[in-house]
């Protein structure tokens, strides 16, 4: 099942593509994509493991005996798990981040939705994410998975990237243009 489809291009694109056909061929999409998002969870939630999985001085031995322990005990355990710890192995844990994007983007074109990246500078409730998912979904046709995170920094609204769109309109980049254009003006 190989795809020239511009969401598997890249190193991230290709292990992405390959983990798919894995867990489509087992029937573990679903299982898979819930045990990425769980570590994409973790990702997000620490910056110790940023780090770890960003820095070339670790060496891989130590990567992914630091992965197999974390999977562990959070309890990701088989294909994906077994491609995280071979990700690691391959001194590739830097791109993991864009795998699961990757990956994500294909098991929703696979489940005939479009994937949308939503960031708020505070949890969206189940309400709001019904509402944001409509009007998405009004507008591309299509029905839409929301990958959510939050960032305090934009103070306000939302940041929504749906394919190569992306709409801002967070108090902080509102802010900044009001900056701007306040600054042409007085010069």
């Amino acid at each position: 099942m190989a795809t020239n489809d511009t969401i598997v291009d890249g190193v991230a694109g290709r292990y992405a593509s390959a983990l798919f056909e894995l867990a489509s061929e087992s029937s573990k999409v679903a299982d898979v994509e819930g045990d990425l998002g769980k570590f994409q969870s973790l990702l997000d939630e620490s910056t110790d493991l940023v780090r770890l999985v960003r820095s070339p001085v670790i060496a891989a031995d130590d990567q992914s005996r630091a992965i197999s322990a974390l999977l562990d005990k959070v309890g990701i355990g088989g294909l994906a798990a077994n491609f995280l710890k071979l990700v690691a192995s391959n001194r590739r844990l830097f791109v993991v981040q864009d795998i699961i994007k990757a990956y994500r983007a294909l098991a929703a074109k696979a489940r005939g939705e479009v994937s949308a990246e939503v960031t708020s500078a505070v949890a969206l409730n189940d309400e709001q994410i019904a509402a944001l998912k409509e009007t998405l979904k009004a507008s591309v046709g299509k029905d839409v998975t929301l990958q959510s995170r939050v960032d305090p920094s934009l103070l306000g609204g939302l940041i929504v990237k749906l394919g190569s769109r992306m709409i801002d309109s967070s108090l902080k980049t509102k802010l900044q243009n009001m900056k701007v254009a306040l600054t042409e003006v007085s010069t």
